[in-house]
């Protein structure tokens, strides 16, 4: 259920596709609180009538907002209202957030449903229980300090003007807000790991709800043809199927292969739920030197993309610009990116899929303060999420959690342990592809070791980190001269 006549109205998870769902882009009323005072106004209530309005999802900083404040924006309300389907009555309700940034609260009909910290994971509630049957009122408030030290900013400027590679900020919501219709029990997500040498994925479902007598079926197509299905009852939440493929076509940089997957929730012969999705059969392995995607040496020709838009800051105006920023890079000779110093949205990630473009994940560390272990409290939970969400996602081939950890200006060190922690947690959430603990500085614990140097003087750049090709498997990349990219292999 959706409508062209609203800003970004595509499907905004397209690896994981429902028929019932609303997409909630659009005219909202809206409301800049400088004071943080707007709860004890009683903002949350529903009579409560904001003073603007904003066009949704774009940030209240954007020309496409309709608002375009610059200026620092420490807090901010939202308020709509939608008409609840009466199809939807005997199911429950998921309210969508692709991402807000930085600390969300969300009420429906003046009901608390809850609360998510970080500007750049999706997140989601279950509503059912606050709704009314017909109109209902969603109101979120959002908390914002790129200046605390306290959360990730990336390359949002903490100057009043853009300023070196920091640039305009975003506040509140940036991306699609939606509503989602679901069975009493449903696949709440599906886990996929393609094993190409095998000639199979390995899929690993949770289920929410009662899963008493049920199982679940998954059905692979390529271009239509069906190649393979599997099948297994449930005896809890959880459940791990080996899904074999007849024809094993691999997605590949420049030959992006992808299949189409149908899982249903059965009851005997009866449909509890069911969605759609797609997979691409790809291998990553370090080997010295290379870097080999399905066994075969790729050498990566990566922009090193910041995703902004000059109307829309953090969001794409159309789909299009999103599928047109890819096409650029590949045209020009590239064949992937950098996702630099922000988590980009899933629409994103399925063209980078769909184009066989291949993309290295990152998060925005800039401005947390990770010199004490309070950087890893305010960084780990929101990067575990990012990491979930986008890790079906056969075009991204490895994860950058940190990016340049410099030490901080009153002589304060990086704390070792928070990088340790988030590269092994990192790890285990992911054993299939590589991780650089943070690019460039002061490394801890990685699968790669690489340098930015900012040493105009290529022998002293060779002088410095040549002896650290004893230890690790690194790249170099001096930004100046533009000469001394070279390798080593670890001995």
């Amino acid at each position: 259920m959706t409508s062209i006549n609203i800003p970004r109205p595509e499907y905004p998870r397209p690896q994981w596709v429902r028929e019932a769902w609303m997409n909630l882009n659009g005219e909202w009323q809206f409301e800049i609180d400088h004071g943080r005072s707007g709860k004890a106004r009683g903002l949350q209530q529903t009579h409560m009538k904001l003073d603007q309005t904003i066009l949704v999802p774009f940030c209240p900083e954007s020309r496409l907002s309709g608002i375009g404040h610059t200026d620092f924006i420490h807090a901010v309300w939202y308020k709509r209202s939608f008409h609840l389907p009466d199809a939807w009555s005997d199911h429950r309700t998921l309210l969508h957030f692709g991402a807000v940034d930085y600390a969300a609260e969300v009420w429906v009909n003046e009901h608390y449903i809850g609360t998510h910290r970080g500007g750049y994971a999706s997140f989601s509630f279950d509503i059912t229980d606050a709704l009314a049957r017909g109109e209902n009122i969603v109101t979120v408030y959002a908390e914002d300090d790129h200046r605390s030290g306290l959360q990730p900013r990336g390359k949002q400027a903490v100057t009043y003007h853009s300023q070196g590679c920091d640039y305009t900020r975003t506040t509140g919501i940036w991306q699609t807000v939606w509503l989602e219709s679901v069975p009493q029990t449903y696949i709440s997500s599906l886990r996929m790991t393609p094993d190409p040498d095998n000639a199979c994925i390995y899929l690993e479902a949770t289920i929410k709800g009662n899963v008493n007598g049920l199982h679940l079926t998954s059905n692979a197509f390529f271009q239509s043809r069906p190649v393979g299905s599997t099948s297994a009852k449930l005896g809890s939440a959880s459940v791990k199927l080996t899904l074999p493929v007849s024809e094993v076509h691999r997605w590949h940089p420049g030959s992006p292969h992808l299949y189409d997957l149908h899982v249903k929730l059965m009851d005997g012969d009866t449909i509890i739920d069911r969605a759609e999705s797609y997979f691409g059969l790809r291998s990553i392995q370090l080997d010295g030197m290379a870097f080999r995607i399905n066994g075969k040496s790729v050498f990566q020709r990566l922009v090193l993309d910041q995703g902004f838009y000059p109307n829309g800051i953090y969001t794409a105006p159309t789909d299009e610009d999103l599928k047109r920023d890819i096409e650029i890079s590949l045209g020009l000779g590239f064949n992937g990116a950098r996702l630099h110093e922000k988590m980009f949205e899933p629409r994103f990630l399925y063209w980078a899929d769909q184009l066989g473009y291949l993309v290295w994940g990152e998060h925005a560390n800039w401005g947390l303060d990770i010199t004490t272990s309070q950087g890893l409290v305010q960084f780990l939970p929101e990067w575990i999420e990012g990491v979930q969400r986008d890790f079906n996602h056969p075009s991204l081939i490895g994860w950058c959690p940190f990016n340049e950890t410099w030490d901080a200006g009153n002589g304060a060190r990086q704390n070792d342990d928070v990088l340790r922690i988030v590269y092994e947690t990192t790890k285990a959430i992911d054993p299939t592809r590589p991780v650089i603990d943070t690019s460039g500085n002061f490394h801890v614990a990685t699968d790669i070791y690489d340098v930015h140097d900012y040493d105009q003087n290529p022998d002293t750049f060779r002088a410095r980190y040549a002896p650290m090709a004893d230890r690790y498997r690194y790249q170099f990349l001096c930004y100046k001269c533009r000469k001394c990219l070279y390798s080593h292999q670890s001995r």
